[in-house]
């Protein structure tokens, strides 16, 4: 432990028969780097918008998918240009150990000192789109979203009776 106190032992359990000595130190590893893997897909999530646009199509979620991994990327490569811009409570990190939210911070910093592989973008008007009173004829496709649940018991229904007796009162 790097605080040298005594680790307490840990018991891990696979379903699988056969394993050898390799396969037990690979699961190990893994099991000690899912806090790495959990915080990568909240970044994804919460601070890269993986989730939030309404995707219609499943290719366009891949290409969405690209996209954040490209974003998550460049926050990675872009780490030895990147400032430590740390919040009061935050300690101080080394320059090769900053985390992708840290240089995701200094990013609006590191833009303007890179070089631009393209050319600026040309001036246009934006196009005609659909005339005014004019109906869309490609409506947005709705996709039934299937969730399990549980089976409804089947109440037998009971004839009323067109003489309800009163009800007791007192």
């Amino acid at each position: 432990m790097p605080s040298g106190a005594t680790p307490k032992p840990v018991w891990l359990w696979w379903s699988g028969t056969g394993a050898t000595e390799a396969d037990a130190d690979r699961l190990w590893q893994s099991y000690l780097r899912r806090f790495d893997i959990e915080h990568t897909f909240r970044l994804f999530k919460q601070t890269l918008g993986w989730t939030a646009p309404k995707i219609r199509t499943p290719e366009a979620a891949d290409r969405w998918t690209w996209l954040i991994l490209a974003a998550y990327t460049q926050l990675r490569l872009a780490r030895p240009l990147a400032a430590d811009r740390r919040r009061p409570w935050e300690k101080p990190s080394p320059p090769d150990r900053l985390t992708p939210a840290r240089v995701r911070r200094d990013f609006r910093h590191i833009r303007p000192t890179t070089t631009c592989p393209t050319q600026a973008p040309k001036p246009s008007r934006p196009g005609p789109g659909r005339p005014p009173g004019r109906k869309n004829t490609r409506p947005t496709p709705r996709h039934d979203v299937h969730t399990p649940r549980k089976a409804q018991p089947t109440q037998r229904r009971t004839k009323k009776s067109a003489t309800p007796q009163p009800r007791r009162t007192g």
